[in-house]
């Protein structure tokens, strides 16, 4: 045998041993049940997010965890908290989802077609829903998107009616039926640069009237350390919420993560109470849903699941 010829033969044996023989074994659906564990911090809440029992739960995060010889939780009493590994393996999971997600779709059902009907609030249309629908219409271009933007509880009169696919809403925290919480929604009050809070004065507030979710947290707020307050507008437009706002004729509630540009936070410096999170859940009109609208839900949670995870609740996601 030629020298040049040996030498690229013993090349290409040593290339094939350093290639592992085993390498870890990232099975998606075990990916899945870890990322609903690190999300919800407790594998009773996993196991309702997945469709699960707890056992299965518990053993799917065993085979994970055996098949990387490393620990993804470690577990005290009650609590729940990811290893370092973990924590790396969750942005890496992620990330692998999500692609695998999108590259079923373009592959597998690229010619699905039709038209869904999906209702969301304004700011979180337009704020973080904008990127994730546009990522859909790119995957599925002969789906028509028919999305109409509205308060929580308009929608939900709406989809009542039947008028909507799926709607996206404002609702206090609650359990996994009637809805799947896709988003932690951070409350934050907020003022116009000219607005100036006397301390012995009533509050002025602005608000959407009644059931909206935004005002019930902000009356609450209020009562629970006994500040005085007034209702100084009332509107049933965003807009019209944001244009008195800036005009300095009081104080709204806004998610954190939408607050437009040219209003201020206010809080505590300025007696007002912290506020919990309210929550975006996605809801599924009754029945059979059009393939179409199965696939927008489905894009919609995984999308969401993995801007929140990484740490995007307070910016655009991209």
């Amino acid at each position: 045998m030629h020298h040049s010829e040996h030498s690229r033969l013993a090349c290409r044996a040593n290339l094939v041993r350093a290639v592992p023989t085993s390498l870890p074994p990232f099975d998606f659906d075990l990916l899945r049940t870890f990322v609903a564990v690190a999300d919800n911090c407790s594998f009773t809440r996993a196991a309702e997010r997945v469709g699960r029992t707890q056992s299965t739960v518990s053993l799917q995060i065993k085979r994970l965890e055996d098949n990387l010889g490393r620990r993804v939780f470690e577990r005290a009493g009650r609590d729940l908290q990811l290893t370092p590994d973990g924590e790396i393996l969750l942005t890496y999971a992620r990330q692998m989802l999500h692609l695998a997600d999108e590259a079923r779709s373009r592959i597998l059902e690229p010619d699905v077609g039709g038209s869904v009907r999906l209702g969301t609030p304004e700011d979180f249309g337009t704020v973080y829903l904008a990127d994730v629908l546009a990522r859909f219409a790119r995957s599925h271009p002969r789906v028509a998107l028919e999305v109409n933007c509205n308060f929580s509880f308009n929608l939900l009169e709406g989809f009542s009616k039947g008028e909507y696919d799926l709607i996206l809403v404002k609702r206090e925290p609650q359990g996994p039926t009637g809805g799947v919480s896709v988003w932690q929604d951070v409350l934050v009050w907020v003022a116009g640069p000219k607005l100036v809070l006397g301390s012995d004065e009533p509050v002025p507030l602005v608000l959407a009237p009644a059931p909206d979710v935004y005002r019930k947290r902000a009356l609450a707020a209020m009562e629970s350390v006994k500040r005085p307050w007034r209702i100084a507008y009332t509107s049933p437009s965003l807009e019209g919420l944001q244009a008195a706002v800036r005009a300095g004729l009081g104080v709204t509630v806004l998610s954190k993560g939408m607050v437009p540009h040219g209003l201020v936070l206010l809080g505590a410096d300025h007696g007002l109470p912290g506020m919990p999170p309210a929550e975006i859940a996605l809801y599924r009109a009754p029945g059979a849903l059009s393939r179409a609208a199965e696939l927008l839900a489905e894009h919609i949670v995984h999308s969401l699941e993995s801007a929140k995870g990484a740490g995007l609740a307070s910016t655009q996601l991209s």
